[in-house]
């Protein structure tokens, strides 16, 4: 199959080359994303290839349905930029790689919060300087604190696991409960109770119109003051500026971010020699106790395997007329 790989990264075309040489599809890849403007470059292709920044919009799935692609095949679990009404109108399928490592980005929610808290990142610049003052570094222990984990999929169970190991009470909220959790000590509650009693806040749900801009004023109306919000989900969970004025109140005590709702602009970009523009992302940088990272919590050699591994069975399924067992359809 002739399979077209946008938004490409050197890790990308390293693994999916790598893995494909057991299937054998006939992949060219793009750095450019895949948008309303690029389509051209799909032209003669079966499917395409994306990431969680590119834009499959009304009008790129009707431009690439009549450049005859056949499927859109997303080398992550979600899927909030894909229109999936107007792919099912062009006869175009959806996959997705539902599961790859949820250790991995729930590993990376945990070195957010201990970072956060113990302040490694300030305390490693300060040692290369000469400079061994603990002034100022001061953290809090993990042990008993309670910890709110909103989403307990694959990725938000496995962060339970890891917070349980630290002796953590861990409060969950998810429209559907896991029994094993539950046994495990995990209690689930209201988003209101989880809101008003919990230490650290996790965010490991999806994007949809249920959960966007899930965290904002009146959320944090109901929060301790000095919380911890981690957000290794999507970035439209979070109100920027709600967050910015809680930042300013002290309503929030630390952040840590791995995605941002605005990105795709951004993230996984070499910018350091531009002029930034994005106010609100400038603006979170400009406080002492907000850590974020360019969307890495995937970014782990096992996960990096099984995500290209998926998504090429994903092609080759559909290739070979096979059920596709990670289809996404509209609900």
């Amino acid at each position: 199959m002739k399979v077209a790989v946008f938004s490409t990264k050197s890790y990308d075309q390293e693994y999916l080359e790598k893995m494909n040489a057991d299937f054998g599809h006939e992949i060219t890849y793009f750095d450019t994303p895949l948008n309303p403007l690029t389509t051209d470059l799909a032209i003669g292709f079966d499917a395409v290839c994306v990431f969680v920044n590119d834009k499959i919009d009304q009008e790129t799935l009707r431009k690439l349905a009549k450049d005859q692609v056949k499927i859109v095949a997303l080398r992550c679990a979600g899927y909030n930029n894909v229109d999936l009404k107007t792919a099912l109108e062009n006869n175009i399928k959806v996959v997705h790689v539902p599961s790859y490592s949820p250790e991995a980005v729930a590993e990376h929610a945990l070195a957010l919060i201990l970072t956060l808290n113990r302040k490694t990142h300030k305390a490693y610049n300060r040692v290369r300087e000469g400079n061994f003052s603990l002034d100022n570094l001061i953290g809090f222990n993990l042990h008993n604190k309670a910890v709110g984990v909103i989403g307990t999929g694959e990725i938000g169970s496995a962060f339970c696991k890891i917070m349980m190991g630290f002796g953590c009470r861990v409060l969950a909220h998810d429209i559907h409960q896991s029994e094993k959790l539950i046994d495990s000590g995990v209690e689930y509650t209201s988003l209101e109770e989880l809101f008003s009693g919990s230490d650290i806040i996790s965010l490991h749900c999806p994007l949809n119109t249920d959960t966007h801009h899930l965290i904002n004023k009146q959320a944090f109306s109901l929060m301790k003051k000095g919380v911890m919000i981690i957000n290794t989900g999507r970035g439209a969970l979070i109100h920027t500026p709600d967050v910015i004025h809680a930042l300013k109140s002290k309503k929030i005590g630390y952040l840590g971010l791995d995605v941002y709702e605005q990105e795709a602009e951004l993230f996984f970009n070499d910018l350091s020699e531009s002029v930034i523009e994005d106010e609100l992302i400038l603006r979170l940088l400009s406080f002492p106790n907000v850590l974020i990272t360019s969307h890495q919590g995937f970014l782990t050699k096992e996960a990096l395997s099984q995500i290209a591994l998926t998504t090429l069975e994903n092609l080759s399924d559909f290739e070979n007329d096979l059920p596709l067992k990670n289809e996404v359809k509209t609900r």
